[in-house]
């Protein structure tokens, strides 16, 4: 009886029946009947018991999202996007220089023209008629050729131009070498110099372009520095100076003189041949050759003239040789084809649109792209209006001044205006 009272006790102490006291008190000493875990009724534990330890929740592992391949940097794009533009640049000028060689009041179909160029160089093919190989190798590929070289030293020239002067609407007559090379070629037809043959209208202009533009350089130079905004002022009063020598050469000048002061100062690439190739081939090769060099060095001036010096950039002897690559590029190009506008202007926007400011592809592109230009002007200049031609520079200033007036408005717009 005894027993009973305190398990009835206990019971009312705890707030359970008596059988639940006996079981909860048989519990420890019967191991052997004790239940899982998983098992064990889940009650409230008494004021007497420790509260039974929380069981880790056992979670299933989401599966596992398919991973998307990464995105190239955008370094990588940018290059996988100048190699595109590089191709598509060459296969273009191969295709327009191949169509402009058979175009014109002969025609010579595209077969024949890579037929004959196999047989000249011993891999087969079979020569044309007379007429046809006289035409093709003595009048079109000279001047395809001609176009493709003036047209690279225009485009590249202009690249490096924008890049010194850090303004994207600077172009090589800026500093006065084409009007330098303008009044050399009109002098030495108004004053009938002959000192050279035919080589003397090329000549002057090209030796009158040099030294334009060295007299624009130590001009403006002041104590061992070159201000931008000094020498393109300065090659603005040279700009005039040499339009009014060549105003008056002309007023000097016979009606014949005059008649080829004019078309000369339109541009034209009608009197190409195969020694004025040669002539601007070593100008253009060698400047061609030499810009690339200096891509690095213009990025970094693009950052600032201080930047560019704390880089360990020698900024007035970049800007020297880069003047002096643009001259020789410029001089020879004018000296050969008279005055082409726009070229190195348009030229390197469209590849900055197109692939951003970086030099390393803009200064090659450009040299390419001008190439593609000039040879499809060339070939429209000679197709529009047969059998007349319009002038090459006339056409060139018809295209390129609409797209210049929208270029400007488009970067007023995205600028918000130009204060």
């Amino acid at each position: 009886m005894a027993l009973s009272r305190e398990s009835a006790g206990a019971g009312r102490v705890s707030g359970r029946s008596p059988q639940g006291a006996e079981r909860t008190a048989d519990a420890p000493s019967a191991p052997e009947h004790r239940s899982a875990p998983e098992e064990t009724p889940r009650h409230a534990p008494g004021p007497t018991e420790a509260p039974a330890p929380a069981e880790a929740p056992t979670t299933t592992p989401a599966p596992a999202k398919p991973t998307r391949p990464a995105k190239p940097a955008a370094g990588v794009r940018r290059s996988r996007k100048a190699l595109c533009l590089t191709l598509a640049l060459l296969t273009t000028l191969l295709l327009l220089a191949l169509v402009s060689a058979g175009t014109g009041a002969y025609r010579i179909p595209t077969a024949d023209v890579l037929a004959s160029a196999q047989h000249r160089l011993g891999l087969g093919g079979a020569p044309l008629d007379r007429v046809g190989e006289s035409v093709l190798w003595n009048v079109r590929l000279p001047r395809v050729m001609l176009a493709l070289l003036v047209g690279a030293g225009l485009g590249c020239a202009g690249a490096l131009m924008q890049g010194v002067f850090g303004n994207p609407l600077a172009e090589p007559g800026v500093i006065g070498i084409s009007a330098g090379a303008a009044v050399g070629a009109v002098a030495a037809i108004g004053l009938g110099l002959r000192f050279f043959g035919n080589w003397t209208v090329t000549v002057c202009a090209f030796v009158a372009g040099l030294i334009t533009v060295s007299a624009v350089y130590l001009l403006s130079r002041n104590g061992g520095k070159t201000e931008v905004v000094t020498l393109i002022l300065t090659g603005i009063a040279v700009n005039a100076f040499a339009g009014a020598l060549i105003g008056l050469f002309v007023f000097f000048a016979d009606s014949g003189q005059v008649n080829q002061i004019t078309f000369w100062q339109l541009g034209s690439l009608a009197q190409a041949t195969w020694p004025k190739v040669l002539a601007v081939l070593p100008c253009a090769v060698a400047g061609l050759l030499i810009a690339p060099f200096y891509a690095r060095r213009l990025d970094l001036l693009s950052l600032g003239e201080r930047p560019a010096r704390h880089l360990g950039i020698d900024v007035e002897r970049l800007r020297l040789a880069l003047i002096l690559v643009v001259a020789l590029l410029t001089a020879a190009a004018v000296a050969v084809a008279g005055v082409i506008t726009f070229i190195g202007l348009l030229v390197p926007h469209l590849l900055r649109m197109a692939n951003g400011p970086g030099h390393r592809f803009l200064v090659p592109g450009s040299a390419l792209a001008g190439a593609v230009v000039l040879v499809a002007g060339d070939l429209a200049a000679r197709t529009l209006a047969q059998p007349a031609e319009l002038p090459l520079g006339v056409l060139t200033a018809l295209i390129g001044s609409p797209f210049f007036f929208w270029l400007l408005r488009r970067t007023r717009r995205k600028q918000g205006g130009w204060a």
